[in-house]
């Protein structure tokens, strides 16, 4: 299995509109073998700067390949799969109270003032 993930393996990735998949090229296979020795799934998120951009360079220098309309991709075998999901927007927070000086106090002061 490991010979044909070097051969010819594929990198799986995850996007909003589905699973995509691009072919690096030896050397890249290599290390994304090494990259993803532990783990099948890694986020995007994860991944060291330069990890990041080796795998949104692979991402653009290719166009993406559904593996549902691409027959020689069906018998590819992945490497592993990168997790790129749309970061989710911060919601404000609501305003904090402040904090009164009783709520402040421990509970057996509290009792005695």
């Amino acid at each position: 299995m490991l010979i044909e993930k070097l051969a010819a393996g594929v990198v799986q990735v995850q996007t909003p509109l589905g699973p995509r998949y691009v072919m690096p090229s030896f050397s890249q296979r290599v290390y994304l073998l090494w990259m993803f020795r532990h783990f099948p799934i890694l986020p995007h998120a994860v991944l060291s700067r330069w990890q990041q951009r080796m795998i949104d360079r692979m991402c653009s220098e290719q166009s993406f390949a559904s593996i549902a309309y691409t027959d020689a991709l069906d018998e590819a075998p992945v490497i592993g799969t990168v997790e790129r999901r749309p970061p989710i927007p911060a919601e404000p927070l609501p305003p904090r109270r402040p904090v009164s000086r009783e709520d402040s106090l421990p509970a057996g002061v509290r009792q005695q003032l």
